[in-house]
C-alpha cells in the first residue's frame, strides 16, 4: 500500500520534503514561497497600529471646532478617575456663551475611543457607564468596522441615546471623524457628575 510506504516520508527524506500540515506532504523547494500566517485571531495589522492615546486630543479637537458640541475638551484615559467605572478618553463641557442671549446650564460630554475593532462591545458599554454622569456620551470606532457589526452598533447608539462616531484608525495626521448617530441629551446623577469631574475640574473649568 502506498499509505504505508510514505507516512513517515518528512522523516527518511528530511532534505527533499517537510510536512506542512498533517497528511501533506510538499517539496522542501516550495517552501520559501510559502505565506507566512498570522496567528489565529490576530489582526494582522495589530504589530504596525497606531496607539489609542494619539486620537484623544484629536477628537477633543474635533469635537468642539468641528461638532461644536462643546465649548472645551481636554483628552483623559488612564485611570485618573481612580474608579472601576472607567475614565473616558476624552471629556469636555458644553455652557453658554457672553454673547448668548438665552444662556443654559453646563453640560459634560464623554467619549470613548478605540482602535482595536475587538474591543468594541467593551466600547459601548464604557460609553454607557459615562451616562451615569454625563449628558451626552460618544462612542467612537474605526472606519474599518465590519458592516454587520456596524449596523449593530448603529441601532444600540439610536436605543441608547449614545453618539456614535467613526475615524481612520491607521491616519493620526487625517482621522476624518464621521459622526453616524447623533447622541441624545439626557440629565445624569449630578452626584456622580460632581464627584468624577472633581478630578479635572482645573483643566476643564479654566
Amino acid at each position: 500500500m502506498v499509505n504505508t510506504s510514505i507516512w513517515n516520508l518528512d522523516t527518511t527524506h528530511p532534505e527533499r520534503v517537510y510536512k506542512p500540515v498533517k497528511g501533506l506532504f510538499r517539496l522542501l523547494a516550495f517552501r520559501e514561497a510559502e505565506p507566512v500566517e498570522t496567528p489565529s485571531g490576530t489582526p494582522a495589522s495589530t504589530q504596525h497600529r497606531i496607539r489609542e492615546e494619539v486620537f484623544y486630543p484629536l477628537f477633543a479637537n474635533w469635537l468642539k471646532n468641528e461638532l461644536e458640541d462643546v465649548t472645551h475638551a481636554i483628552a483623559l484615559g488612564g485611570n485618573v478617575f481612580k474608579d472601576r467605572w472607567g475614565t473616558p478618553d476624552v471629556i469636555g463641557k458644553a455652557e453658554s456663551r457672553r454673547s448668548d442671549v438665552i444662556k443654559g446650564p453646563t453640560s459634560i460630554v464623554s467619549a470613548e475611543i478605540k482602535v482595536d475593532t475587538s474591543g468594541l462591545v467593551t466600547g459601548f458599554g464604557q460609553a454607557c457607564a459615562y451616562k451615569l454622569f454625563s449628558h451626552k456620551s460618544y462612542l467612537v470606532i474605526p472606519q474599518e468596522t465590519s458592516q454587520d457589526e456596524l449596523a449593530r452598533l448603529d441601532s444600540l447608539c439610536q436605543i441608547f441615546g449614545i453618539g456614535l462616531v467613526t475615524f481612520n484608525s491607521r491616519n493620526p495626521g487625517a482621522p476624518d471623524f464621521r459622526l453616524v448617530v447623533r447622541p441624545l441629551k439626557h440629565e445624569p446623577d449630578l452626584f456622580y457628575t460632581n464627584r468624577y469631574v472633581s478630578h479635572v475640574e482645573k483643566e476643564l473649568f479654566q
